[in-house]
């Protein structure tokens, strides 16, 4: 009786913590929104429920457009370098930055051509790499250059240099990838194209 009670709890709260969170980060990411412009609209003696959240999104729209033009992009990285001259909060920074742009794909899409899998670090394991170039070696045979990224920090890794013959197409863009990477693999597919009789090549 008291193991089918502490099984019934504990899968309740399996089911409503991931609801209870989300809805908890959206009302902190509304209420702030919300705060951002509330002194204009205090000075303008206006209240109209949400009206913040509108006036912050048209903000950030126009703060885009600027840092897209010539004088933005120069005072953004000005900026960007003011805050990474400072120890503690360069390192948050840099790490907020580098994940944001791996789940908008913003760094991914300069950066990386594909996602392969290749088995490594030994054969019969298999791990998910983005192709960043190609080589031939004097026998002609095609090689993969490789970043094998670390999880959940994907900026972070190694690189390999693979025979074409050896690597298997991931059937994921590279955001995709991305997200598998930075997700420990929660977000990775469901079916995968591996084969366990995948030879190895054997060249020196």
């Amino acid at each position: 009786m008291w193991s089918h009670f502490k099984r019934s709890i504990f899968t309740g709260l399996i089911a409503i913590v991931p609801l209870a969170l989300t809805l908890w980060i959206l009302k902190v990411i509304l209420s702030q929104l919300d705060k951002l412009t509330a002194p204009i609209l205090k000075a303008l003696k206006v209240q109209i429920p949400g009206l913040g959240i509108i006036l912050t999104v048209i903000m950030v729209y126009f703060l885009g457009l600027f840092v897209t033009n010539v004088l933005g992009r120069r005072l953004f990285q000005w900026a960007e370098k003011i805050i990474t001259s400072i120890p503690l909060v360069s390192t948050i920074y840099k790490a907020i930055k580098q994940i944001t742009h791996a789940f908008s794909g913003a760094a991914s899409s300069r950066n990386f051509q594909r996602v392969i899998y290749l088995q490594y670090p030994r054969a019969g394991l298999w791990t998910m790499a983005f192709v960043t170039g190609e080589s031939k070696d004097d026998q002609g045979n095609e090689y993969f250059h490789v970043f094998v990224p670390t999880t959940p920090n994907p900026t972070s890794g190694f690189f390999i240099v693979v025979p074409k013959k050896d690597t298997l197409k991931a059937q994921v863009n590279v955001e995709e990838g991305l997200k598998a990477i930075i997700s420990g693999g929660l977000l990775a597919p469901t079916k995968n194209p591996l084969k366990p009789d995948q030879p190895v090549s054997k060249d020196p």
